[in-house]
């Protein structure tokens, strides 16, 4: 998590060149500066060190400027319209109106660093206190990687990468999916994976993995989508196609499943007599399907309020939970059943 950006060409220096130097946020030198006592020592001595080293001396103006609260925050998306994504911003949209936060939003266009860094700059100029990064993909973590930046920075993201990490455990619930196929007799479970630069997918694929092999079960070669139903659909087709042996799919989102279902129905197999299918993400028309979609349900909205918490205790400096992740719930439907 980056706390500071690097010194800009000034012929003095400023706050938070000074926060950069001391590692800390630019609210703690504050409150050294202005011998607040909720500093730990060896913090105070840090930022004191830094102070001197710059030589920094703070004015009457620049302390005013750097109390006040915008009570504003930047939000970086990739745009994406998956459910995952998308249903994150909403859960912390939510939270920060409930906590009467505003929220600056900015997309970057793709993850190639020249498109992260126009995004942040954008929301670093609507004066927010810290910005908050929903990456679904591994190459945004690599596009943030080599930016400092003068705010507190969160990502949110499933694979542990980043400190503090905040996330919906995507491997625990790919174990939940595979446990519960495994405890209704299947053995011969396929994986309908996402796409491979999809950090949540990777997640889900390694979940069922795993799984598969502490019961002694040999994981066949997943197939891999792209989130679509069309895919799920084309998936279920060349799944038949080829022969496969399998009695249950764990699919990695609920609109692939969607059609995989439709595929497995136009070809006469029959689920779930002939063939479980589970689910991921518990998306509205779930339960809708034909039959009803087992699935893992992912609480979004709490997922948001954890994000605002922790924002707001970084931004306080305040301890923070190193790693804070929900587990998904299982839903059991109509589309899956006991084997015979």
């Amino acid at each position: 998590m980056g706390t500071s950006s690097a010194p800009r060409a000034r012929s003095s220096p400023t706050i938070f060149d000074v926060a950069r130097l001391a590692g800390v946020s630019h609210q703690t030198v504050s409150r050294v500066i202005n011998n607040h006592t909720s500093v730990r020592e060896t913090t105070r001595q840090r930022v004191q060190q830094a102070v001197a080293q710059l030589s920094y001396r703070p004015n009457a103006a620049a302390r005013a400027m750097v109390g006040a609260r915008s009570r504003n925050i930047g939000l970086i998306t990739t745009g994406s319209s998956d459910y995952g994504p998308s249903s994150t911003v909403l859960g912390l949209l939510s939270a920060a109106r409930s906590a009467d936060y505003s929220i600056s939003l900015a997309t970057a266009v793709d993850t190639e660093p020249e498109s992260v860094r126009a995004a942040i700059d954008l929301v670093l100029g609507q004066h927010v206190e810290a910005v908050v990064v929903v990456a679904s993909r591994i190459r945004l973590l690599d596009a943030l990687a080599g930016l400092s930046l003068r705010v507190p920075v969160l990502v949110i993201e499933s694979s542990g990468r980043t400190s503090p990490s905040l996330s919906i455990d995507q491997y625990a619930g790919a174990r939940t999916a595979t446990e519960h196929l495994i405890g209704l007799g299947h053995r011969d479970i396929a994986h309908v994976a996402g796409p491979g630069d999809s950090m949540d997918a990777t997640e889900r694929l390694r979940g069922w993995r795993d799984t598969m092999a502490e019961h002694g079960l040999v994981a066949p070669r997943p197939l891999e989508g792209d989130w679509t139903p069309g895919s799920g659909y084309r998936i279920g087709n060349a799944l038949t196609q080829r022969g496969s042996r399998f009695t249950a799919l764990f699919v990695a989102n609920d609109q692939m499943a969607l059609g995989c279902v439709h595929a497995l129905a136009g070809r006469g197999i029959s689920v779930p007599d002939d063939v479980s299918v589970v689910g991921f993400d518990d998306i509205p028309e779930a339960e809708h399907f034909a039959p009803p979609l087992t699935t893992l349900r992912q609480d979004f909205r709490q997922l948001g309020t954890n994000i605002l918490t922790t924002v707001l205790d970084v931004i306080e400096d305040r301890p923070v939970e190193p790693v804070l992740r929900l587990t998904p719930t299982l839903v059991v439907r109509r589309s899956t059943r006991r084997r015979a």
